[in-house]
């Protein structure tokens, strides 16, 4: 693996624990990256510095271990500005990379896009990402001939045009996803009569693993940040017969650039859309408050913070000390408690999820001809059928269903 050097800011105002926890996911997601950071070196200020972030003498002395150790890159735990990071590439003289935690992210999103969608998604962050960081990685800044095509007017320098063309990409890439995003929305139109659920969380708290124990969907499953990035759906019929749609969606992290989440709208509108939201969460975090917190603010930030949601504290099969159960109850509002892996108390989130929905849904009878055989068969795909009774002249059926797919049903006599 690619060695390198983490080096993290703490300001008076950081939480000790937080910032643990964000020097471990920064480890992880290097490793994810085929990093092996060799060492953490933290930099406490009672203010940024306003030309380098860390104060220049900090980032010269530590260019200089790095070449003392022939360590090649350096990451930075957290979103640098662009001015930053001209500043300190230019201390570098391009010796070192430097990546801040913003870029690693996106490097990783890179990496794991799988569909079309995803890829489309992250090229646009990136490239976001990338424009106001375009100056000091050139060293063509020779003037161009005028032309067409990629060269640039008279005058007009290497990095203008390369500006340009990012621009070009990036005006092309959000005209492509509002494609998408009206595709993604006439699938969900025609699902408007299921119940949607949607599983949301921390990004490795399990939520691909819990949608395969309750679907039996074979997904993808890996001990890795970020592993999934493709809403996967799946549909479900419950112990009442009632059918459920049930979605896992791309995991949420502490300091999730916010151009990401909004590239990745459409793929999240899974969450927009649902009718529940079963917030997923490792109980053997040593942050449980700042993984909520980090949740609750992405859900705002997407328009979803006003939604039903329940709390799942998953992986009880890890956990070393009982007192933590004892803790749990008494400090958050109806947990579950559940092990996707072991299969321990699953069936009692299933139940939970189940008593929701019959709590918005009602009973009904109708009478239908034997010859409606798509409205039969629409009975069946989108009610939870209680009994059915055979007539000469027509069919009744007794189902539980809201009272939208009642009408529905109903018009279609």
């Amino acid at each position: 693996m690619n060695r390198s050097i983490l080096l993290t800011l703490i300001l008076p105002n950081k939480n000790e624990v937080s910032i643990n926890e964000e020097i471990e996911e920064m480890i992880l997601l290097a490793k994810t990256l085929g990093y092996n950071v060799i060492e953490s070196i933290t930099q406490k200020r009672n203010k940024i510095d306003p030309a380098t972030y860390f104060g220049k003498g900090k980032i010269i002395n530590l260019i200089e271990k790095c070449e003392l150790l022939d360590i090649k890159t350096i990451f930075i735990n957290d979103e640098i500005d662009p001015s930053f990071y001209k500043n300190i590439v230019k201390i570098c003289k391009k010796k070192i990379m430097i990546i801040d935690r913003t870029k690693l992210i996106l490097d990783i999103f890179n990496l794991h896009a799988k569909t079309n969608e995803a890829k489309k998604q992250i090229e646009l962050a990136s490239l976001e990402y990338l424009l106001p960081r375009l100056v000091g990685q050139w060293t063509h800044l020779e003037r161009q001939m005028g032309g067409t095509g990629t060269r640039g007017g008279p005058g007009e320098k290497q990095i203008e045009i390369d500006r340009r063309l990012v621009r070009k990409s990036i005006d092309r890439l959000k005209s492509d996803l509002i494609n998408i995003k009206k595709q993604h929305y006439n699938q969900i139109k025609n699902r408007n009569n299921i119940f949607k659920v949607a599983l949301a969380g921390y990004t490795n708290s399990g939520k691909s693993t819990l949608l395969k124990n309750i679907t039996g969907y074979d997904v993808y499953i890996k001990d890795q940040l970020f592993a999934t990035l493709e809403t996967i759906t799946k549909k479900y019929t419950l112990p009442s017969n009632s059918k459920i749609l049930l979605s896992d969606t791309v995991g949420f992290l502490r300091k999730l650039p916010h151009n990401l989440i909004a590239s990745f709208r459409s793929t999240l509108s899974e969450i927009i859309e649902s009718d529940l939201i079963v917030k997923v969460i490792d109980i053997n975090s040593s942050d449980l408050d700042g993984h909520i917190e980090t949740i609750d603010e992405t859900l705002k930030f997407i328009g979803a913070e006003n939604k039903k949601s329940i709390t799942v504290f998953n992986k009880i099969d890890l956990v070393c000390d009982d007192k933590l159960f004892t803790k749990i109850n008494n400090r958050y509002k109806e947990p579950i408690m559940i092990s996707a892996e072991k299969n321990l108390n699953v069936n009692h989130l299933i139940k939970k999820i189940d008593s929701i929905i019959l709590k918005s849904t009602q009973n009904f009878s109708i009478k239908i001809p034997h010859s409606e055989f798509n409205l039969i068969k629409y009975i069946y795909k989108n009610t939870a059928v209680i009994k059915r009774k055979d007539d000469y002249d027509y069919i009744k059926f007794d189902f539980r269903c809201s009272e939208k797919v009642f009408d529905i049903i109903k018009s279609k006599i």
